[in-house]
């Protein structure tokens, strides 16, 4: 991990980030991500999005305008650093189908099984985000918004992947990621 003044990052989390996204990140609502575990490389290339303008986010685009590099990424190994949690499963039965497509896909719709780009664990790597553990209601929004092409800053592979999701498909991946750890 890279040298990054921890004690800036948490001064910057201390002041704007925790409102939403928890002083550990860990969200105070099912509307944010869970920054915990995330990569710190992802985290300031989504930051960097934010500012630029190439990801959407009346909030984001604001809180990242004044923003630098390295408190980018600065906070992107502050995050990393705070350990992830999962979320128990309510529904087994829909945890069991978010499973089967996550790891094996969908053949019949062409559904390109998640782990195959964001590994067997859901932990992704420094391009791809780590999924594990993730709010589903968050990951819900982030295919839609795939889907929709609202979504233009990250892979374009997310767009085809997406776009062939069924409401169902989208609620139970996005229910079993939140289960792994």
């Amino acid at each position: 991990m890279p040298q990054v003044d921890l004690a800036r990052a948490e001064q910057i989390v201390s002041g704007q980030c925790f409102l939403c996204h928890g002083q550990n990140g860990e969200s105070t609502s099912a509307l944010f991500p869970r920054l915990a575990g995330q990569h710190y490389q992802y985290i300031a290339k989504q930051l960097a999005d934010f500012k630029s303008g190439r990801r959407q986010s009346d909030t984001m685009n604001d809180m990242a305008a004044d923003l630098s590099p390295a408190e980018m990424l600065a906070l992107g190994v502050y995050f990393e650093q705070k350990p992830a949690q999962s979320s128990p499963a309510t529904d087994a039965a829909l945890v069991a189908v978010g499973r089967y497509i996550f790891l094996r896909g969908n053949e019949f719709s062409g559904v390109a099984p998640c782990a195959s780009c964001h590994g067997a664990q859901g932990h992704g790597t420094a391009q791809l985000p780590r999924l594990a553990g993730q709010i589903p209601r968050y990951l819900e929004k982030q295919l839609q918004s795939f889907n929709a092409r609202q979504r233009t800053n990250d892979n374009a592979v997310m767009h085809a992947i997406a776009s062939k999701l069924t409401a169902l498909e989208r609620h139970a991946v996005a229910a079993y990621i939140s289960t792994l750890d």
